[in-house]
């Protein structure tokens, strides 16, 4: 990646930019040409400013800014295809931290060129506001068609591990149906008749294994990452939304018999009950794993549960 801000200034500007350039070139890589508002070229951004003063009706400086990300970005990759950098070898990137700058510069860029585009807004921050924060803006731009290739900036919590960013920038493509990387669970947020955790417990303990089976099960049963798993707290909604999963599983609510329905493709399949409710049903999702995906699909028993 290249910053043309940050290259150095004047004469020597242009001379360390063309030896990134020619490298690139020499070993044949791919260039990232990424400009951000926290270190736009000063002479661009200054010069862009003292014109935007003399007109006589001047911009926003917000609009002179964007405009002088969009011309920082569009001027290198020109630069970079005169000193041999062929055209499908740059990629163009234009961060800030707002959500609504981040889709009109995009956006512009976009209508301007058709340079592959890599999205992402910087300094976005910790937790779950930059989660919302990135998730709002890239959601925009690539429902709209524009974006190549995606990041998700964060700021990890003390301890926190930098994983966090891939799997949100997965589940933003996943949850849009752009891309399945693993399969997710639909879980109810949980109301006046889930009175215990174990809903809660159970639908991380699914998603928690089948995120680790991936890196196996990719391999060995394709098409897995497409699959839905339900895991509901009550029979209000449960039974509907475990049918229109793969496979499902409604625990019971308040006030409910201590049993839990199990749907496989749509079908009630078993009904579980007892201390081993978790267990079972992760054994149910395994086995409807080896059952339905892979070269040679080949049926798997059921564990056996306890019916009602």
């Amino acid at each position: 990646r290249i910053n043309p801000g940050n290259v150095g200034q004047g004469r020597k500007r242009d001379e360390q930019f063309a030896q990134m350039i020619e490298a690139a070139c020499r070993y044949g890589k791919t260039v990232r040409i990424g400009v951000n508002w926290g270190s736009l070229d000063p002479a661009l951004a200054r010069r862009m400013m003292d014109e935007n003063a003399r007109l006589a009706a001047p911009r926003e400086a917000a609009e002179v800014i964007r405009e002088a990300l969009i011309v920082s970005a569009l001027d290198s990759a020109k630069r970079a295809e005169e000193w041999g950098l062929p055209r499908d070898a740059i990629i163009l990137s234009a961060k800030v931290s707002s959500v609504q700058e981040l889709v009109a510069v995009y956006r512009e860029l976009a209508r301007r060129s058709d340079y592959p585009l890599h999205l992402g807004l910087t300094e976005a921050g910790m937790g779950s506001k930059a989660i919302v924060a990135s998730t709002a803006a890239l959601a925009i731009l690539l429902q709209e068609g524009i974006g190549d290739t995606i990041r998700i900036s964060l700021t990890p919590e003390p301890g926190g591990e930098r994983t966090r960013e891939v799997v949100v920038a997965q589940e933003i493509l996943q949850t849009m149906g752009l891309r399945a990387f693993t399969p997710l669970v639909t879980a109810c947020p949980g109301c006046g008749r889930t009175s215990s955790t174990f809903f809660q417990e159970l639908a991380e303990r699914i998603q928690t294994y089948l995120r680790d089976q991936m890196p196996a099960w990719r391999a060995s049963y394709p098409g897995v990452e497409n699959m839905q798993v339900a895991v509901m707290g009550c029979v209000v909604n449960g039974p509907g939304e475990s049918k229109h999963a793969n496979i499902g599983i409604s625990l019971p609510g308040s006030g409910e018999n201590p049993v839990a329905p199990v749907y496989v493709d749509g079908e009630r399949a078993v009904t579980l009950k007892g201390e081993h409710i978790a267990e079972e049903f992760q054994a149910l999702v395994d086995a409807y794993v080896r059952s339905h995906y892979g070269v040679d699909k080949t049926p798997v028993p059921a564990p056996e549960a306890q019916s009602a």
